[in-house]
């Protein structure tokens, strides 16, 4: 790894990488593209610092799953039972908080407060149908066609023109899920608890970063090594 790498693929060698991108506030995920040294510099991060510290995290990290080299059907099968089941619990849970703040507080805020339901609405209605066409459509075919391959069996006929073009919608149903991360974060200036906070409210804004950091690692998993490997198998 250098400075020119970037952050999606130091992202894809561990969660380790991973971790340590997110603690400097690094955009592995959307912003994957970006260079590493650009986006520390952007910063104003030392990227030699940064990729020390990842690549000594690394050294010691050990015990996790290579997701690049192991099956696909695993890595979709993890994605599903880890990342969208935590969907299923927690956007029900977030927008029964999300509604108490803005009927009890709504007075006290009512812009912010009114944007952040609106704007936390759209992303939930967004990841709940998004889910289910990747578990119903894409990652079924991503399965097989990955099985057939490894087992030496013709491929079978992509329904869809090319696998690339369901991805591509998924990709930028990611880039409108991690604008409104963006956004909510703007809207509470990074999840400070405002002089009114009461209990729901923290509850609130912890269930949001918590949803954020997960968000990260899911689109994470599925844009820069899940999503790039069935192309390449396409390709071969």
């Amino acid at each position: 790894m250098t400075t020119t790498t970037t952050l999606a693929d130091i992202a894809a060698t561990s969660l380790v990488a991973v971790r340590t991108l997110e603690r400097y506030g690094l955009d592995y995920c959307c912003g994957g593209k970006q260079a590493m040294g650009d986006a520390c510099s952007a910063k104003g991060l030392d990227p030699a610092a940064v990729m020390q510290e990842i690549e000594q995290s690394l050294n010691v990290g050990g015990g996790e799953r290579d997701w690049q080299s192991a099956p696909l059907g695993e890595l979709a099968r993890h994605i599903i039972a880890t990342h969208h089941e935590y969907l299923r619990q927690e956007l029900p849970a977030v927008g029964a908080r999300m509604e108490k703040v803005l009927r009890v507080h709504g007075g006290r805020d009512p812009q912010t407060l009114t944007r952040m339901a609106t704007v936390y609405g759209g992303l939930r209605a967004e990841l709940e149908a998004h889910i289910n066409k990747e578990e119903q459509i894409l990652f079924p075919f991503i399965v097989k066609y990955a099985e057939a391959e490894a087992q030496g069996r013709p491929v079978p006929p992509v329904p869809f023109g090319s696998i690339g073009n369901p991805i591509a919608m998924m990709e930028r149903e990611h880039e409108g899920a991690g604008d409104a991360l963006v956004e909510l974060r703007k809207l509470t200036n990074d999840y400070e608890l405002p002089s009114y906070a009461c209990t729901t409210v923290g509850m609130l804004f912890q269930g949001l970063q918590a949803l954020e950091a997960d968000l990260h690692v899911h689109i994470h998993l599925e844009n820069n090594i899940l999503f790039p490997r069935a192309i390449a198998l396409e390709r071969r």
